[in-house]
């Protein structure tokens, strides 16, 4: 297969030919009897650090094949997979069944998460070893949804994934702070009558876990930050080279508690929309490198369990369809990214992160043939009745957004063509 006449990230034309799922040629000129894309934008494939499949246990919402459809709709070639499902993801046979499925469906590499703690309760470390010498190959271990607020136990993790150059992803909220919290505590929350989530219960276990990690000299992840003062620490930390890393989300770099308002549940999650001070702090920080990537945490529920109201509704939003328009919209359009960085952002900088040695490689001689097209220019409306995902979610239904990925090749094979799914699979 040759592509010719693709554009990438820096700006510069090229052609490339693709064999046995590698790109074996990369030309400035026309490669003979290859096919024009028409100057598309050709980007390595999207890498997520944080999706939630709800496979085992919360099939209603998702499955990983319905999961792997959507996030191949969205650009991914490797998604990974949060522990918060049915049963936990807390052993070596469950982080390997999800494994399997990831490779029953075929659209994109899935890469389990394991939990830190048993059945995420907080109280004992999980199999994190039996995880990490699975066939799942477990490197990222994660509560989400909960937070490691024990921090003996913390610490523990920290030291015990540091022997095989694993990292603990922890999801900042001390529990004692956040009792009934419903959303960022602050005006708006005040003015509707809402339990207010405040910014330090996210950032007290930020400032606790970055003091921890440079103790034991392990690896950091910082799920989803939302705050100002968030950054500030994680600025502080890397100045001082311990090693954090950061994600953001595309909700959080676009959306505001002022949506709250309303009481439309859509707009509930966990952690909550924050201030526009906060949305601009983390723009910029995403920008300049203090937070390192953009992930999706992709959360779906079914309809019962958002369409109610508000007190009862369940926190998340699905994002994995959305997320590249939705990170061009607020930072390539506002210009604070270029494609470069964007690139880095969600694709080469996770690769690096989780250790996925296939992916964020770049559009390179010798690199797997895994890389999506867009174009740009287009504009496309969200439409929840459209959505690859099982649940339906998005708090961007209605919303015209920038940049429209038309084309998704994973090892070689073209899986989404024109912006729709080609039912190929990677192994046909």
């Amino acid at each position: 297969m040759i592509l010719n006449n693709a554009q990438t990230a820096s700006g510069k034309s090229i052609s490339i030919k693709i064999e046995n799922g590698v790109i074996k040629d990369v030309s400035d000129t026309n490669i003979d009897g290859g096919v024009d894309v028409g100057s598309k934008l050709i980007l390595p494939g999207l890498v997520d650090l944080h999706t939630h499949l709800r496979e085992p246990g919360k099939e209603d919402a998702e499955t990983v094949e319905t999961g792997s459809r959507a996030a191949t709709i969205g650009g991914y070639t490797a998604i990974s997979a949060m522990a918060n499902t049915n049963p936990v993801a807390d052993t070596a046979g469950v982080v390997e069944q999800v494994y399997r499925l990831g490779k029953s469906a075929g659209l994109c590499e899935v890469k389990p998460i394991g939990a830190v703690t048993k059945g995420l309760n907080g109280q004992q470390l999980a199999e994190l070893g039996a995880m990490a010498d699975s066939i799942a190959q477990v490197r990222v271990f994660s509560d989400d949804g909960k937070c490691v607020s024990d921090p003996l136990l913390m610490r523990r993790a920290l030291e015990y994934v540091k022997t095989f150059n694993g990292v603990i992803a922890q999801h900042a909220q001390d529990p004692k702070l956040t009792v009934n919290a419903q959303m960022n505590e602050g005006s708006v929350s005040a003015r509707i009558g809402l339990v207010g989530w405040p910014a330090v219960a996210e950032e007290a276990i930020i400032a606790r876990d970055i003091l921890l990690a440079d103790h034991v000299g392990s690896r950091l992840h910082i799920c989803h930050v939302t705050t100002a003062g968030g950054v500030a620490l994680i600025k502080w930390a890397k100045e001082r080279g311990i090693q954090v890393t950061a994600e953001v989300t595309p909700h959080h770099l676009l959306l505001t508690d002022e949506l709250v308002e309303n009481y439309d549940p859509i707009y509930k999650v966990n952690p909550p929309l924050r201030t526009e001070k906060d949305v601009w702090a983390l723009r910029e920080a995403l920008a300049s490198g203090i937070i390192d990537i953009v992930a999706t945490d992709h959360a779906p529920h079914p309809s019962e369990d958002k369409d109610c109201e508000w007190q009862a509704a369940a926190f998340g939003m699905v994002g994995l369809e959305t997320s590249l328009s939705v990170v061009v919209k607020a930072m390539i359009e506002t210009k604070l990214m270029d494609w470069q960085l964007l690139v880095e952002a969600m694709s080469i900088k996770p690769a690096q992160i989780a250790g996925y040695d296939q992916q964020g490689r770049g559009i390179e001689k010798g690199a797997p043939a895994n890389f999506i097209l867009v174009d740009p220019g287009a504009k496309w409306q969200v439409r929840r009745d459209r959505l690859n995902s099982k649940s339906k979610n998005t708090p961007f239904e209605g919303m015209e957004l920038p940049a429209l990925i038309t084309d998704v090749y994973f090892n070689g094979v073209q899986t989404v063509n024109n912006g729709a799914l080609t039912g190929n699979r990677a192994g046909e």
